[in-house]
């Protein structure tokens, strides 16, 4: 099975020794982020610093002329990846015999939200959650779009993988956070997450829903949960809460901003790029599912995309819902955490990889190449030599 290995720049710019020693891993292939969103990242081996602190969202290239004048565009990179040091570390990459692809995260940026607040998703009870921009506003859309050509298609880039690519909602570790206090569960998060900005509320009553009434009823549905209640269940349990057509209603306007999204930055990207140019996206076989890893309908993305890369750790049965499209053509990449210290079991890749190969998977993803530890690497090492 082809593998790639998630790599920053900022692992490989300034190492001379990294390039080798993730091509020495066994996989054929690189994911380096070229857009990004703000983290503090271990770079454990790298001999001019331990930690790397990305302050905002940025693009790890010096932005292009189709910003000018554009109320919203991508904020270029501080003195942690400064220039283009996409482009740099791409170049040493593929010295040592690596394909480059990019990785792009679109719909997460708290600095958009905090200088544009109008673009942030609202929720019921009228809090924004400035790291989620609403995907259905013309102008994020426009803006999204316009990030996902770029953004992806840098020079020596054999393809892209693109995150966040639909609705982002309340689940996300932003700053020093604290919202575990209650379990929402599968109805909570989907309640907390729907969107209240002016768009989504004529959104909303495009299906039929007044939009006040809506908050209200999502209002009283949580009441319970704060006080303890279950609320979980899947789409059943959300049903539940709001009621059917309620619920059916807010996944009819909210897939359709999603999967229209999807489909425009795809092609985007499409008529930005080389033939042959691979385009896959990061995603969830769960429709109603919000967060780094889009939820989408199986069918419609493998109709779209030229795959798409699953969260496998701990659940590879995610893979299960794509691999039944039956689509011979399409890439399903196994994604799996290989950094013991974020959750990730790198000792049982090669089993862990056998079973996602059982489940139709078709290549491997390895989270993350410049994170993980040199025990770590070891673990991968061996296993991709066994597979």
């Amino acid at each position: 099975m082809k593998a790639s290995a998630f790599v920053y720049p900022w692992d490989v710019n300034g190492d001379p020794e990294a390039p080798a020693r993730i091509a020495a891993l066994g996989t054929a292939q690189v994911t380096l982020a070229s857009a990004y969103h703000s983290t503090r990242a271990l770079t454990p081996r790298h001999p001019r610093h331990r930690i790397v602190t990305a302050e905002y969202a940025a693009v790890l290239y010096p932005p292009g002329d189709r910003w000018s004048g554009r109320t919203l565009g991508p904020y270029p990179a501080g003195g942690w990846a400064p220039g283009d040091a996409f482009g740099e570390a791409a170049a040493a990459l593929a010295d040592a015999g690596l394909e480059v692809h990019t990785w792009v995260v679109l719909a997460h940026n708290s600095r958009l939200g905090a200088e544009h607040p109008g673009t942030s998703v609202v929720n019921a009870y009228g809090d924004r959650y400035p790291w989620a921009p609403c995907i259905a506003q013309p102008a994020t859309r426009a803006y999204l779009t316009g990030l996902a050509a770029e953004a992806a298609v840098r020079p020596g880039a054999r393809g892209t993988e693109l995150e966040s690519l639909g609705w982002y909602g309340l689940a996300h570790l932003h700053a020093h956070d604290k919202t575990a206090g209650v379990g929402l569960g599968d109805a909570g998060q989907y309640l907390m997450s729907l969107c209240f900005c002016p768009v989504c509320r004529e959104g909303y009553g495009a299906q039929g829903l007044d939009a006040d009434e809506l908050a209200a009823a999502v209002r009283t549905a949580l009441e319970p949960v704060w006080r303890g209640a279950p609320s979980d269940g899947g789409w059943t349990g959300i049903e539940k809460l709001l009621g059917e057509a309620t619920a059916n209603a807010t996944r009819a306007w909210r897939d359709e901003t999603a999967r229209t999204l999807q489909e425009a930055a795809v092609r985007a990207v499409r008529d930005a790029a080389p033939e042959g140019f691979q385009v896959l996206l990061h995603a969830d076989p769960v429709p109603y599912h919000c967060g780094a890893n889009a939820g989408v309908d199986p069918a419609h993305i493998l109709a779209v995309a030229d795959g798409v890369v699953v969260p496998c750790t701990g659940d590879p049965g995610l893979l299960t819902p794509f691999a039944r499209e039956g689509r011979e053509e399409a890439v399903l990449a196994a994604n799996f955490t290989v950094v013991s210290g974020m959750g990730g079991s790198p000792g049982t890749l090669a089993a862990d990889a056998a079973e996602a190969r059982r489940l139709g998977a078709t290549e491997l993803r390895l989270y993350h190449a410049g994170l993980a530890s040199d025990g770590d690497l070891e673990a991968v090492r061996s296993a991709l030599a066994a597979l």
